[in-house]
């Protein structure tokens, strides 16, 4: 039976965070949704045990990643493994509205141009409490944000895997997840597709859950804090990547301007910022000397001992 969503699941020996997302994605009010889980070297037993006692186990494909690949093989895999039009990664750990497919598979049907659609989202922090991960506070993910350009992606990601929905066919034009990546590829992702692609915003409450566990550590912990110098690696190989590609069509001469622009820039707002914090310093000095009773007492001592040697 052919479904109109593919919801992959990337995971690895977290059995708890496969069958919270199991429960999580069985609660959708939209059923028409199959669920390719990838097991990423981890133990294939124990995935089969939690897939076989989760409510939609008649729904879900197991797909057995055997060699070293990292998370964008594993995405990959589990987009070639679904036929569905549509797909959306559904990482172990994160979390949906009900609501979530049943609003992005109506906005898709409504736009046939739009590659996909991303949904405001909350950060939900988790502290463990009797090996349970509970929240203990959320915030919004760019909080006021009412769209998604290719211009705004420029400049930082803004999204992540569990709140876009998006056209599977889009990977026959753009090419699949960059497996050269440890990090940042759903950003990559984002910017290949926004660049060919218009990307919708459901504007409202948020529908997606981005859980971070700060003190998690090994199969409990995150990619956001145990790959942030991946992170930061793969954010300047992309940046230089894309830089590199556009200086080998059109030259070395505008970047070397901007470049230029920039450092120019950076020296006159060290040196403004300089001549202020000594302006700064100076008047703070001034007001301790004119307003401290100690040192208005000594200039008054030096006054008094200044006539005295006169007299």
């Amino acid at each position: 039976m052919s479904h109109r969503v593919g919801v992959i699941v990337r995971t690895k020996d977290r059995p708890y965070f496969l069958a919270r997302a199991l429960g999580d994605i069985a609660a959708q009010s939209f059923p028409d949704a199959e669920v390719v889980v990838v097991n990423d070297r981890g133990d294939r037993e124990q995935v089969a045990a939690t897939v076989a006692a989760s409510p939609i186990a008649d729904r879900v494909r197991i797909v057995d990643v055997s060699e070293p690949g990292g998370r964008c093989f594993a995405a990959n895999t589990g987009i070639r493994a679904t036929g569905a039009p549509y797909v959306v990664l559904h990482d172990d750990d994160d979390l949906w509205h009900p609501d979530f497919l049943a609003r992005t598979v109506e906005y898709l049907d409504a736009h046939p141009n739009d590659g996909g659609v991303m949904v405001p989202t909350d950060i939900v922090y988790e502290k463990q409490h009797g090996g349970v991960w509970k929240e203990v506070s959320r915030a919004p993910f760019w909080a006021g944000m009412t769209s998604v350009t290719f211009l705004a992606l420029l400049q930082i990601n803004r999204a992540v895997p569990i709140s876009f929905l998006y056209r599977r066919e889009i990977h026959d034009e753009i090419g699949m997840y960059d497996e050269s990546l440890e990090a940042v590829e759903d950003w990559d992702l984002y910017l290949r597709i926004s660049e060919r692609f218009a990307i919708g915003f459901l504007e409202g409450d948020a529908l997606a859950f981005w859980t971070q566990r700060p003190s998690g550590r090994g199969a409990d912990g995150n990619s956001m804090f145990e790959l942030s110098s991946a992170h930061r690696r793969d954010d300047i190989l992309v940046r230089d990547r894309a830089l590199r590609s556009w200086s080998a069509s059109n030259g070395p001469g505008l970047p070397l301007y901007i470049a230029y622009l920039h450092e120019q820039l950076r020296a006159e707002f060290t040196s403004e910022l300089e001549a202020r914090l000594d302006r700064q310093r100076e008047q703070i000095v001034a007001e301790i000397y004119d307003r401290h009773p100690l040192w208005r007492r000594l200039r008054r001592i030096r006054s008094v001992f200044a006539r005295s040697r006169r007299g």
